[in-house]
């Protein structure tokens, strides 16, 4: 998918990926692959997996 903006999470990195649950535009760092869904939208699913282990604060 081409995205283009800013990912709506950090507001600093070059969003490549759009959440399928919510439509989020993600980086990266912000994107779960393997879900096709943002950070977010992971920890929502699992509160357990704490966004999956990723630190959402890290550039």
């Amino acid at each position: 998918m081409s995205v283009s903006g800013l990912c709506q999470i950090c507001e600093s990195r070059l969003a490549e990926e759009q959440c399928q649950n919510c439509g989020t535009l993600a980086c990266s760092v912000h994107y779960k692959e393997a879900h096709g869904l943002c950070v977010d939208c992971v920890a929502q699913a699992d509160p357990s997996r704490q966004s999956d282990d990723v630190d959402i604060h890290r550039l």
